[in-house]
C-alpha cells in the first residue's frame, strides 16, 4: 500500500459530512434532475395531445396583436399603411393610379402626385379626402393634408439619378 492514503482521514469525515446522509445528499440532485425531465416530458406529450383543441389558448392571437399595437403606440401606422392600401376608396382609381400616400408626421399627411396635373387635381379634392379619411379611420389625428408634385433638381444643376447618383439632363428619360 502506498504512504499516500495513510494518515489521511476519510472524505466524509473531512467535509464534515454525516455517513449516515452522505448518500442522500450525493444523489438527491440527480434525482431532481430526473424528475424534472419526467416533469418536463409529461408537459409535451399533454401539450401535442391538447394541440388545437378550444380553450387552450389563453386570448385568441388577434386581440394579442391589437393590444400590442394599442401599448406601442403602432396605431396610427396601422392606419397610414390602411389607407395607402385603399387609397383607391378614398380618391377613386383614376387619381388613386397617379397619386399615393408619401408620409404621415405629427397629424400632417402628404400626398405625392405623379405630376402637377395630378397635384393641381388633388389639391381640390382635400377637403372630400378629410372627410372620407375621417369617416374610413376613425380615431386617426389628422390636421392638414399636403399634396406634393414630383420630385425633380434644381433649375441650375439638373436632376440627379437616385438609382446611380449621377447628373442627368432634367426631363424624363
Amino acid at each position: 500500500m502506498s504512504g499516500a492514503g495513510r494518515g489521511r482521514a476519510p472524505i466524509a469525515q473531512t467535509l464534515n459530512l454525516d455517513p449516515r446522509r452522505l448518500e442522500s445528499t450525493v444523489f438527491e440532485r440527480y434525482t431532481n434532475r430526473a424528475a424534472g425531465i419526467a416533469k418536463r416530458r409529461e408537459r409535451s406529450r399533454q401539450a401535442w395531445l391538447n394541440f388545437g383543441k378550444p380553450g387552450r389558448d389563453p386570448s385568441p392571437f388577434g386581440a394579442v396583436v391589437a393590444g400590442i399595437a394599442e401599448e406601442g403606440n403602432w396605431k396610427p401606422h396601422l392606419m397610414i399603411a390602411q389607407l395607402g392600401r385603399h387609397w383607391d376608396q378614398v380618391v377613386g382609381t383614376g387619381i388613386a393610379q397617379h397619386s399615393r400616400v408619401a408620409s404621415y408626421r405629427d397629424g400632417v399627411l402628404t400626398i405625392r402626385a405623379e405630376s402637377t396635373i395630378w397635384a393641381t387635381q388633388l389639391t381640390y379634392m382635400i377637403p372630400q379626402m378629410q372627410r372620407k379619411i375621417a369617416e374610413r379611420l376613425p380615431g386617426m389625428p389628422l390636421d392638414r393634408i399636403i399634396v406634393t408634385g414630383p420630385r425633380s433638381g434644381t433649375f441650375k444643376h439638373g436632376a440627379n439619378d437616385r438609382a446611380t447618383g449621377q447628373w442627368r439632363p432634367r426631363g424624363r428619360y
